[in-house]
């Protein structure tokens, strides 16, 4: 008895073991849509095994180590990796001695299937089976006009003719319906995927949609997003609700999150916050990155759960692992965060894109020769962004006209072009090597990076550390990020130089504020595990939220302002609803600001304000100005709650205090001086009023105007005040003007009033007579030459 325990217990283990195997690989066979990614378990727990040290960009075998690490950490790594070792081969002898053991004794036989119907129904099938001089290791279809799996249970078909089905006829034809879906939705994202013109991609989602209706899951998930968001498909709430429900009761992990952003949202449902964490929930336990996103930011937030960093920086740094190891380390592409607040508020205001005529300049300039022009549109092509979509032939074209001319910007660039490789650009290390060599010569911190990363992976050169350090160095000193990162991680791992944390959180410091996404990575990696600093969760939280507002998804928010540019307000909100559940502060002003202008038509009148409040105050607890006197306004006017100027005079005192709004300061001169939440008090409106033209110069004609007032308000209030009787009781005419004042004023008097008489006549004598009164005068013709010709 107890060796069969024992024999079921290793069973167990041994296929848990191929399970997690296999569902690794089939996960990792999924493809990784924009609306959504997803994790496997195992990548979830999943960690590097002991023997390495890892930061983003760089892996290194601890026996890469430089020489100068402290005797101390070795004898510490090296009795635990004894500790390790002596158990993992305890346990592997313990369990290969069971399986010896038991396995002599039992043999381990696969499920048998059974043929159904045909000549042997019931018997057995025989594997391998000889059909048609051929070997058959599984059922085939081959001899069936229908299609229908069958199997043989003899060796020999032909000389037994024993054979039966392997399927029922309903598994059959579920079978060929779903591989016929299959192929439609196959078909689908051919043509999705190969196309940048609108009616191909609408063409698309009609076999997308067709392999829906067919049941096919990725095909509903597909087509669910389409009609949430309105893209190449007719935008349908309900419908797209519908889908989800499916997709949820088939476990879909999509299919959760997006339920759950539906009753956080709601749309096409009743909101309801805890019906929204359990779906998030059960979405980001299928691996859902998103999921893991919004629960990150709830848990940071404090929405509709309790407020926990540790909780947060679980699942932020899951997300930034899964987002780092996406990113080459060119940086990623550039996520465009246009607010549409101060793009109305200040129409002249660039918004980081660049306009189609200036664009078009650039690309006539770069035709004449500029070399300024084509590296410029190199840079842009490469990366994306600021309008300009991701091309990199016409990178690589750009940049090979200036590197002809000489210009070692291109020369590098084309060189990183070559050591990633893509589509268009083979990779070559050679051809890498000789791009970065040129412009390293030249002093280009581009081409130095690129040569030190060369020399640092042996990509076409020996592996030489030294050669690596120095030219990193040269790269950083020169401002350049991918220089700084690399030289941040070599001081981290103690590569080619002594293992020195300050000097790592520096250069990582320094490629941050560059906007590296490697280095805000590496760095919260530093404060999470408090290496090299004093151990912040909260600082680890926020820069592995930056990291993961860098992700693929980040191009949702230009999708978003697209639809809104193009007058679909509707798809829009959406868009910048979910983002603005994953966190992101830009997404939730510019769903507040669409719900506060009354644009979206799907979201009812009633709840346009509540809604706009609720994100607004999501917006303003991220740092965002506007969205502080957002909410001042809208507590000072009653929209989306009660009039409350109390609550509305702390948050202009926030928005005053914190960001320094001159707006703020003005409102909260408006309230002082008016006594609204706060006690009427002339002299701090004023102190208010000259604050905010201090702040800003926009402000200095409201300003002027609001204290002329209130200088005429004071005036009148004093003279309120004052009582004028009792003043002049306290005068002595006598002293002031001495005795004879009395003479003196009246003689004052009689002049004023002999000049006034005197001015009354003269306009008198200068009245005009009427004009009937006047002697006519007779009118003479004008001589003859003065005649006009007839």
């Amino acid at each position: 008895m107890g060796r069969r325990a024992r024999l079921g217990l290793v069973l167990c283990l041994a296929a848990l073991w191929a399970g997690g195997l296999a569902a690794a690989d089939e996960e990792g066979n999924q493809d990784e849509s924009l609306e959504s990614k997803s994790l496997s378990a195992e990548d979830q727990v999943k960690d590097h095994s002991t023997g390495t040290r890892v930061v983003a960009g760089q892996i290194f075998l601890e026996s890469g180590k430089s020489d100068s690490q402290s005797e101390d950490e070795e004898n510490f790594h090296s009795q635990e990796e004894e500790k390790g070792n002596s158990l993992e081969e305890l346990n592997s002898l313990e369990t290969s001695n069971l399986l010896n053991k038991d396995l002599e004794e039992t043999e381990i036989q696969s499920p048998v299937l059974t043929a159904i119907g045909g000549t042997a129904d019931g018997e057995p099938c025989h594997f391998p089976f000889l059909f048609m001089e051929k070997e058959y290791a599984e059922c085939t279809a081959d001899g069936r006009e229908d299609g229908r799996l069958w199997c043989a249970t003899t060796y020999d078909y032909k000389k037994d003719q024993k054979w039966g089905f392997c399927e029922t006829e309903e598994q059959s034809n579920k079978r060929r319906q779903m591989q016929e879906a299959e192929d439609v939705y196959q078909t689908g994202m051919k043509i999705l995927n190969e196309s940048s013109k609108k009616a191909q991609k609408k063409e698309a989602y009609q076999y997308l949609l067709k392999a829906a209706d067919m049941n096919h899951t990725k095909a509903m998930e597909k087509v669910s997003y389409a009609l949430l968001f309105g893209d190449y498909l007719k935008q349908n709430i309900q419908s797209s609700k519908e889908l989800f429900e499916k997709l949820t009761e088939e476990g879909s992990p999509k299919g959760q999150m997006a339920l759950g952003f539906l009753y956080a949202s709601g749309l096409g449902v009743n909101s309801s916050q805890a019906k929204a964490l359990v779906y998030y929930t059960f979405g980001a336990l299928g691996g859902n990155l998103i999921a893991h996103m919004i629960l990150g930011y709830r848990y940071w937030a404090g929405i509709g759960v309790l407020q926990s960093c540790e909780s947060a920086l679980t699942h932020y740094r899951l997300v930034a692992n899964h987002v780092a190891s996406d990113i080459s380390l060119t940086g990623g592409t550039v996520v465009q965060r246009i607010r549409l607040a101060d793009e109305v508020e200040n129409p002249g205001m660039a918004s980081g894109m660049l306009e189609e005529d200036l664009i078009q300049y650039y690309q006539f300039l770069a035709e004449k020769g500029d070399v300024q022009a084509q590296v410029g549109l190199g840079q842009l092509h490469l990366h994306g962004g600021r309008g300009v979509e991701q091309n990199h032939q016409r990178a690589f074209e750009y940049f090979n006209q200036a590197a002809n001319a000489g210009n070692s910007h291109a020369m590098a660039f084309l060189g990183k072009m070559y050591s990633e490789g893509s589509d268009v650009v083979p990779q070559s290390n050679e051809t890498a090597l000789q791009y970065f060599k040129k412009a390293a010569d030249m002093g280009n911190p581009v081409g130095q990076s690129g040569l030190g990363m060369a020399y640092l992976y042996g990509r076409g050169v020996p592996v030489n550390y030294e050669l690596a350090l120095k030219y990193f160095q040269k790269a950083a000193e020169q401002g350049w990020v991918d220089g700084q990162l690399q030289l941040g991680s070599m001081y981290y791992n103690g590569i080619g130089v002594k293992r020195d944390y300050k000097q790592a959180l520096k250069y990582f410091n320094l490629a941050s504020q560059g906007g590296h996404i490697l280095a805000f990575y590496n760095l919260a990696q530093m404060h999470a595990t408090g290496t090299g600093v004093m151990r912040s969760c909260h600082t680890a939280v926020e820069l592995f939220k930056n990291v993961c507002e860098r992700g693929r998804w980040s191009e949702r928010l230009m999708t978003a302002y697209n639809s809104y540019k193009d007058g679909d307000s509707n798809s829009a909100v959406v868009q910048y609803l979910l983002l603005a559940e994953q966190g992101y502060e830009v997404a939730q002003s510019n769903a507040a600001f669409i719900l506060d202008q009354k644009e979206a038509s799907i979201v009812g009148e009633n709840e346009t304000y509540p809604r706009a409040l609720l994100h607004w105050n999501r917006a303003a607890s991220q740092g965002y100005t506007v969205a502080r006197i957002k909410l001042g306004d809208y507590h000072f006017y009653g929209f989306g709650t009660d009039v409350d100027y109390e609550t509305a005079f702390i948050h202009y005192r926030l928005a005053s205090e914190q960001q320094h709004s001159a707006q703020a300061m003005f409102n909260l001169g408006y309230m002082h001086e008016k006594g609204l939440g706060i006690k009427q008090d002339i002299h701090l409106a004023k102190r208010f009023y000259d604050m905010a033209a201090e702040a800003s110069p926009d402000a200095q004609v409201p300003v002027f105007l609001a204290l002329c007032k209130l200088g005429v308000i004071y005036s009148l209030q004093y003279v309120r005040e004052i009582n004028i009787r009792e003043l002049f009781s306290h005068i002595d005419m006598d002293q002031l003007l001495g005795p004879e004042w009395d003479l003196y004023l009246m003689t004052i008097i009689a002049l004023l009033l002999g000049t006034i008489i005197a001015y009354r006549q003269r306009q008198h004598q200068a009245i005009p007579r009427p004009a009937g009164l006047r002697p006519a005068v007779p009118q003479q013709e004008p001589p003859p030459e003065h005649q006009p010709p007839q």
